[in-house]
């Protein structure tokens, strides 16, 4: 499918040349929060279907604390996990749809309120998110050219559709997963000059220096680095103790803007889907800071972080000067 309309890249460019900006936190941890079932397989994209109000009170809270960029609920959302859920593809379409249109719904209904009027990021995960089994945090699995683009090819088509600003590709285990969706995203949007902006976050082993798969991080940055669609690369959902090694090995090897968006700090286990408080944690917004000095302009939160995280995060970084 072939999607021309011109995209308002320089929106996210002139915002990072500023930086730093605010992104927003959890969304799936934050619905189960307030109630919200998420123990299926689904997780987050379960209530697009079942309470997409929530989702949508989600947004308003995140731009309400300062996020600058909102990401929509469909990390876990994806054509084949909707319709393996029992989905017609016309319904699972329109879910897909939805997450796009709740977010921009958000922004609007922020922006008409006297807010400012914040980006909007279609969330693109890793084909681990929808086995559900955890190996987005192992990235053990693999697919041939043909099969990333069945499974990543819907998604983006109507993330674009739909009118999504920047796409977020997020928790990539794997960076043969992660090049593919540039690829995809290039030819979808009609070649680089009409893609959107495209950001690229990994899934990191504890040391911040290797990609979940064991594939050294420096190699990838240094595939952004020569990536003229890509504005932006880092980590996310990972611990806040790996997040400056991960910049300090991104900053060797790329002058590119960089990703912070850690998990709360709090350890998480795969298997049995919990959470537990981890002794002396640091919360994200007590290192922000350091990470801003590291090279970090796109910062943000992920599992277990809150809209109150992203209105400490925006305080926290307020007298913080990036260096030029």
């Amino acid at each position: 499918m072939h999607i021309s309309p011109p995209r308002p890249a320089s929106r996210l460019t002139a915002a990072l040349e500023q930086g730093p900006v605010i992104l927003d936190g959890a969304m799936g941890t934050e619905l189960e929060a307030r109630g919200v079932d998420t123990s299926h397989e689904l997780w987050s994209a379960l209530a697009l279907i079942e309470q997409p109000q929530a989702v949508s009170a989600v947004h308003a809270d995140y731009l309400r604390a300062g996020a600058q960029v909102i990401t929509t609920d469909s990390y876990q959302a994806s054509l084949p996990a909707f319709m393996r859920a029992g989905l017609s593809e016309a319904r699972a379409r329109a879910a897909l749809a939805a997450s796009a249109r709740l977010a921009l719904e958000a922004r609007e209904a922020h922006a008409a309120a006297g807010g400012g009027r914040a980006l909007v990021a279609g969330s693109v995960g890793p084909y681990g998110a929808y086995l559900a089994d955890g190996s987005e945090y192992t990235g053990d699995y693999r697919l041939d050219p043909a099969g990333w683009a069945a499974f990543h090819t819907p998604r983006l088509e109507i993330l674009l559709e739909e009118g999504v600003e920047a796409l977020a590709v997020e928790t990539m285990p794997r960076l043969d997963e992660a090049q593919a969706i540039m690829a995809l995203i290039i030819r979808i949007a009609g070649g680089p000059d009409a893609a959107p902006p495209v950001w690229v976050s990994f899934q990191v082993r504890p040391d911040g220096l290797r990609l979940a798969d064991g594939t050294p991080l420096g190699r990838a940055g240094a595939w952004a680095d020569e990536h003229e669609g890509l504005v932006a690369i880092g980590v996310n959902c990972v611990t806040p103790g790996a997040v400056l090694p991960a910049l300090g090995a991104l900053a060797s090897v790329t002058s590119k803007p960089l990703v912070a968006c850690p998990n709360s700090g709090e350890a998480y286990h795969p298997g049995a889907r919990t959470w537990t408080a981890s002794r002396g944690r640091q919360r994200p917004t007590d290192l922000a800071p350091r990470w801003i000095r590291a090279g970090a302009r796109l910062v943000g939160g992920c599992c277990r972080t809150t809209p109150a995280d992203t209105a400490a995060l925006v305080e926290a970084l307020a007298l913080v000067q990036p260096p030029r």
